[in-house]
């Protein structure tokens, strides 16, 4: 749901994205002239042969990971592992291996050898159900659970002294009903892109890539982005018909990333985090058909929103600052137990959070009730401050409570970019 800003409005969205370059006609190029690939700063596009731009490949290598502060794409598949390698060095194998596949992938090459170019009696070196698709602006971002660092007391990697102390186990909030099977992790990788087929390529050949390694412990499959990370995008609408995200952090808002999402200042045992950020993720199951049949009346005021524009109770447009002082003939307009009062900085001590939410459909449960809801994800400097205080507040008094149910949950520590020949985790591991 939405996360409120004071600063100044967009001008409005700015236009879409150009249509990319498939891999057929990357290939073509290549072997009419030859590939070469520019991999500039961060956010800038990829460049082909020829002078043709490849629009639609995010570089991979940086100061930070790709798929945070990345432009959010349409679709979305995230899955957590729990590590099975015998030591410190079959877990730097398992980085090393997915790095490079990573790459290849967000680049639009098939991983290694390809689908269908290594030996004919051997398992392909890549599924091949990505074959002739675009990179679709592809990002994998991996990030650390913290039983990586330490499980039963049990330090399996020798890196009990090396935990962030912000990588927390997440508080029980109120109304929470989380199921064993979709939470933690030793590992998470969030894949996303434009176009689905490449995203749950890219997980499912890193799974296949961790076989022995590590095996997958959930994953969730995502639609319709629930957030704008850029002024180019509109904001998007919720499974309830609301708008969401419209006070998110944006891409070009460098000063408060710094403030709330980059890692940084940290040093000794911690100091493999500076450029990296926390990941919180929490499935959130909504109560679609009791909320069907709730009145508008009462859905906006349990939002703070009007449907139709996003506008707050208060008056004005979209990203009009709510104004919470204005009483209306029952109390205030904007109710102080909605989820724009809570949500809000001035409610939270000035902190803010960016957000790459997804909303999800996972069929119908026995009762014929759609399983569906937000799939939230939101990456922030340190969770015991930009989010626990938030949740908690919210857990105890949002009006939209009611309609929500908590059934997944991790926290990870997500680090820094790797640099030309470096794994991602390096830092972390050494090597």
């Amino acid at each position: 749901m939405s996360r409120e800003r004071d600063t100044a409005p967009p001008s409005g969205p700015g236009p879409g994205r150009r249509a990319g370059v498939s891999r057929r006609t990357l290939f073509a190029a290549a072997g009419a002239g030859g590939l070469g690939v520019a991999a500039g700063a961060f956010g800038h596009a990829a460049v082909a042969g020829d002078g043709v731009e490849a629009s639609d490949v995010v570089p991979f290598r940086g100061v930070h990971q790709a798929g945070i502060a990345t432009e959010a794409q349409e679709r979305m598949h995230t899955a957590a592992f729990d590590v099975t390698a015998a030591g410190r060095a079959e877990l730097v194998s398992l980085l090393r291996d997915w790095t490079a596949a990573i790459e290849d992938m967000a680049a639009g090459r098939e991983i290694g050898g390809g689908a269908t170019g290594g030996a004919y009696d051997a398992p392909p070196a890549d599924t091949g159900e990505a074959m002739g698709l675009s990179a679709s602006h592809l990002t994998v971002t991996v990030g650390f659970g913290r039983t990586l660092f330490a499980r039963g007391g049990e330090d399996r990697f020798g890196l009990a002294d090396r935990l962030p102390s912000a990588l927390i186990d997440l508080p029980h909030f109120p109304g929470d009903a989380l199921e064993e099977a979709r939470c933690g992790g030793d590992l998470v990788v969030q894949a996303c892109a434009d176009d689905p087929q490449v995203a749950v390529h890219a997980v499912r050949n890193l799974a296949r890539i961790a076989f022995g390694r590590a095996r997958v412990r959930w994953s969730q499959i995502g639609f319709g982005r629930t957030s704008s990370t850029s002024r180019d995008q509109a904001t998007p609408r919720n499974l309830f018909g609301f708008k969401d995200g419209t006070a998110n952090l944006r891409n070009d808002e460098q000063a408060a990333l710094g403030e709330h999402v980059w890692v940084s200042g940290l040093a000794g045992g911690e100091a493999w985090m500076n450029g990296g950020t926390y990941m919180v993720a929490r499935r959130i199951r909504m109560h679609i058909e009791t909320w069907d049949r709730a009145p508008l009346s009462e859905q906006e005021n349990f939002v703070g929103r009007t449907k139709r524009e996003g506008a707050p109770l208060s008056g004005g447009t979209e990203f009009t600052a709510p104004d919470f002082g204005i009483e209306g003939r029952d109390g205030p307009l904007v109710a102080v137990d909605s989820h724009v009062a809570l949500a809000h900085p001035t409610a939270n001590g000035g902190v803010r959070m960016l957000r790459r939410g997804f909303n999800y459909t996972d069929g119908s449960d026995g009762l014929g009730r759609l399983d569906a809801g937000l799939f939230f994800i939101a990456f922030v400097v340190d969770p015991r401050t930009h989010y626990v205080p938030m949740q908690a507040a919210m857990a105890r008094s949002d009006l939209l409570s009611e309609y929500l149910r908590h059934t997944g949950s991790g926290v990870f520590a997500v680090p820094p970019g790797a640099g030309a020949g470096e794994y991602l985790g390096q830092g972390l591991l050494g090597g």
